[in-house]
């Protein structure tokens, strides 16, 4: 356990298929929310939207083949991703939670609560969820490379030490003008191995099947516009690399025709794809999620 602007941050784990899920919570008294992070990325890509929740009864997962939950085997995807998510809110005792999804962690969102929306009745979508299916015949490793460049890259590197490490992500036009220790506590967490081989530890063959579904399975594209799939979308103005072009943009999201008295849209401003996690942005997709729980404030 570590200590937080919260307060004390727990460790769990919770059992699924193959093994154990790890956890991380930052507890409240106030109904649960569930954190899916990104395709590379872990639980404490959440800590800074955790701590502007001090009421939520907050967990955030190291989803299935990532950090603490690398050795969990296959089969990956993002059926898994429900599985599991679905067993955490089970070992909880609760019937519902909020769900809070980034990037490819919004995809599992979306689809958890297209799957099963008694159990996920909310969700809040950030700078992910909806998708654009890739033309066929498209080679998966190409079209990642394309769409997240250094966070593949840095799954075939090596570092000599922990400060190698962490100076890859400062240098990364996206996160290094944002750097904190919030972010070096995140950057520790991926690291995995012995010096001088140390690495990421996320599993490649996870990543592939996750960026499959994301990026053509028909089910997974086809979530968000489901009509029992309710919540809210919020997209960064700017991308993965800090460039002006974002994943999302105002003619992308209007083509999508979203309800938009069930899935509202909005830019968050002056943020890129990872930036919106953290402050001043981690403060409105809180209030997102906030807005997004039962006003009795249980379920």
């Amino acid at each position: 356990m570590t200590a937080s602007v919260r307060g004390v941050v727990q460790s769990l784990t919770v059992p699924v298929d193959g093994g154990e899920l790890a956890v991380t919570r930052w507890p409240g008294d106030g109904p649960p929310v569930i954190a899916l992070h990104g395709i590379t990325a872990n639980s404490l890509a959440f800590t800074a939207v955790a701590e502007a929740l001090p009421d939520a009864d907050f967990h955030a997962p190291d989803l299935r083949g990532r950090a603490a939950s690398a050795a969990l085997p296959g089969p990956y995807g993002l059926t898994a991703h429900v599985r599991d998510v679905l067993a955490l809110l089970d070992h909880l005792g609760r019937r519902q939670a909020v769900l809070l999804g980034h990037s490819m962690g919004a995809f599992v969102a979306a689809l958890a609560a297209a799957r099963h929306p008694e159990r996920f009745p909310r969700v809040v979508l950030v700078d992910g969820g909806l998708g654009f299916p890739a033309p066929p015949g498209t080679d998966i490793d190409t079209l990642l490379q394309a769409v997240i460049g250094p966070a593949m890259d840095r799954l075939s590197m090596t570092f000599e030490d922990r400060e190698a490490y962490l100076e890859f992500f400062r240098a990364h036009p996206a996160l290094g003008p944002h750097w904190s220790p919030q972010l070096a506590a995140y950057v520790d967490r991926d690291l995995t191995g012995r010096s001088p081989e140390l690495r990421s530890s996320c599993v490649l063959d996870a990543v592939r099947a996750d960026g499959a579904g994301v990026l053509g399975d028909p089910e997974v594209l086809a979530a968000v516009h489901q009509p029992q799939v309710h919540g809210t979308l919020l997209w960064a103005e700017r991308g993965l690399l800090d460039e002006p072009q974002g994943l999302y943009d105002p003619a992308r999201v209007a083509a999508a025709a979203l309800d938009p008295d069930r899935m509202p849209t909005r830019c968050i401003g002056d943020t890129n794809h990872y930036s919106i996690l953290y402050p001043p942005a981690a403060g409105e997709v809180a209030d997102a999620v906030r807005a997004s729980t039962p006003a009795s404030g249980g379920w």
